[in-house]
């Protein structure tokens, strides 16, 4: 059994309008999960470096930041990055350019968790439901012509809020979703932005959404997980 969790951290950011990483860091303690999707993990203007610095991470987190060989500082892709417990192997890595007016990228990572072996890819795809659905089917594409297939668990902000069209329905032909819940606004959660899906090769057994104090305001989404297990 693996925990598995996503996070718009909106570049620590919260409700309260302050920048605070370390809180960031609290919400996902408080999660504990083995493996952590985040979304909007850079800083948005400059450099784009990330929000959680390394220091940050190795000293009070028991993660550690998947390395996609970016050289600006950023913790991944497009604010997309991966985090994994520390004794986890990152077996390998890529990120994934997807179509788009605005930067948009994805990532993906095959792990060792726990004994078990999974993929995993990061997104968080456009505003645009015509743009989501090509960004969908650009990353449905790259696993499918991946040469080695193994247990896969796609997550993130997907920004679409109706499972039965988009890039919803794209995915659901291939996938199950958890049934995380409304992430959407932190404060009032209305929308099911966040999401959390599985290869047939995994169950879902728990999933829901993360809904604490320190969650409610160290940003404007909610975390979601899920604790995932072969079938």
């Amino acid at each position: 059994m693996l925990k598995v969790a996503s996070y718009n951290m909106r570049k620590s950011i919260g409700t309260d309008r302050r920048r605070r990483p370390e809180r960031t860091l609290e919400v996902l303690r408080e999660i504990d999960a083995d493996v952590v999707a985040l979304q909007e993990a850079d800083r948005r203007f400059g450099a784009k470096q990330g929000v959680i610095t390394p220091h940050l991470l190795e000293e009070h987190s028991p993660w550690k930041a998947v390395q996609f060989g970016v050289r600006t500082g950023s913790m991944g892709w497009h604010g997309n990055a991966i985090l994994v417990r520390k004794e986890a192997q990152v077996l390998d890595c890529e990120i994934l350019h997807l179509p788009a007016l605005e930067p948009r990228g994805a990532v993906m990572a095959d792990l060792r968790v726990n004994g078990e072996l999974l993929r995993v890819v990061g997104m968080h795809l456009d505003l645009s439901g015509l743009w989501r659905r090509r960004q969908a089917h650009a990353i449905l594409a790259h696993l499918d012509a991946s040469a080695r297939r193994l247990p896969t668990v796609m997550m993130g902000d997907l920004n679409d809020w109706t499972a039965q069209s988009g890039c919803l329905r794209d995915f659901g032909r291939h996938f199950t979703f958890a049934e995380t819940g409304r992430s959407f606004h932190a404060r009032r959660p209305v929308a099911r932005l966040d999401r959390i899906m599985v290869s047939s090769e995994l169950s879902v057994s728990e999933s829901g959404v993360h809904d604490s104090a320190a969650a409610r305001t160290a940003s404007d989404h909610l975390p979601v997980w899920a604790a995932v297990a072969r079938s």
